[in-house]
């Protein structure tokens, strides 16, 4: 069955509009989640409102959304006057403006969503803005309401569709200086830092998102499967937790030797180190 979508809506790009729909693109069906239950008679339970005066339970008919003043009032908000504001991003997307997606910082990346054409009649125009982008490896930025709250956005091409991530508001993020400010400048070993490029370069990969797995939620199911067996549940394996390195080049040469062919990459960094560094190649940027 296909996913439900999270919105649906326009794209539009000056005078040419398509419609649209979202669908996220992270599920958690399949996580494991658990219910509350009454530990004495085993049944679910359900939260419900109470007033904060009376302790008295609320009916849906007698809920308001409200909204406090600085005096301590609240200003009373119906659900069908929330429902009844509308801005131009409540139903369409104007691309109003194109980047490179690179130029983007990773802090302000918050939530993906695919983007595909609502129906047939629009896929034309959305083949025609999804190429248009392509061709020139751009981004456009736009706004969307989602969830009763405008974000700014940025759209790119992925294959056949497109994907909109939600961007974070300046306003919302740390900048990096307040946490790192207080770091101080180090200057490292030239040595050390060789044999620290020399054990990321035997653990060089390709992503493959296909090979994380996630080991709490096993040990989860492990728990469940032994309690709905009966048995007591398995005792867990506190993992050693590390501690600060003593001798950092000692931990570095450790580390190499550990990985199979160390001595190989030993003497490609004693050969390393031994050229002059007039002589030496220039590293290739990753």
């Amino acid at each position: 069955m296909a996913p439900r979508p999270a919105w649906k809506g326009y794209l539009k790009l000056s005078l040419v509009t398509c419609a649209v729909e979202l669908t996220n693109v992270v599920t958690h069906t399949e996580r494991v989640s658990f219910r509350i239950l009454n530990r004495k008679t085993g049944n679910t339970v359900k939260r419900i409102y109470v007033d904060a005066e009376t302790g008295k339970p609320l009916g849906e008919d007698d809920e308001i959304k409200g909204y406090e003043l600085d005096d301590g009032d609240f200003v009373h908000i119906e659900e069908d006057e929330i429902e009844a504001v509308q801005i131009e991003s409540s139903h369409t997307m104007a691309l109003d403006g194109f980047v490179d997606k690179s130029s983007i910082q990773q802090i302000y990346l918050d939530t993906p969503y695919y983007v595909a054409p609502a129906d047939k009649v629009s896929e034309e125009a959305f083949a025609v803005i999804r190429d248009a982008m392509a061709g020139k490896k751009m981004a456009g930025l736009a706004r969307i309401v989602l969830y009763q709250r405008e974000r700014p956005v940025v759209i790119e091409p992925l294959g056949k569709g497109m994907v909109l991530t939600t961007l974070r508001y300046d306003n919302t993020v740390r900048q990096p200086d307040t946490v790192f400010g207080d770091i101080k400048s180090v200057k490292t070993d030239q040595e050390m830092t060789d044999l620290a490029e020399l054990i990321i370069d035997k653990k060089k990969a390709k992503f493959d998102p296909s090979k994380f797995d996630d080991k709490y939620e096993d040990a989860l199911l492990e728990l469940i499967r032994a309690k709905k067996a009966g048995h007591r549940a398995p005792k867990a394996k506190a993992a050693p937790k590390p501690s600060n390195v003593v001798n950092l080049f000692d931990a570095l040469k450790k580390s190499l030797s550990s990985d199979s062919g160390s001595a190989k990459a030993s003497s490609s960094a004693k050969a390393k180190r031994a050229k002059p560094k007039a002589s030496a190649p220039k590293r290739k940027s990753a």
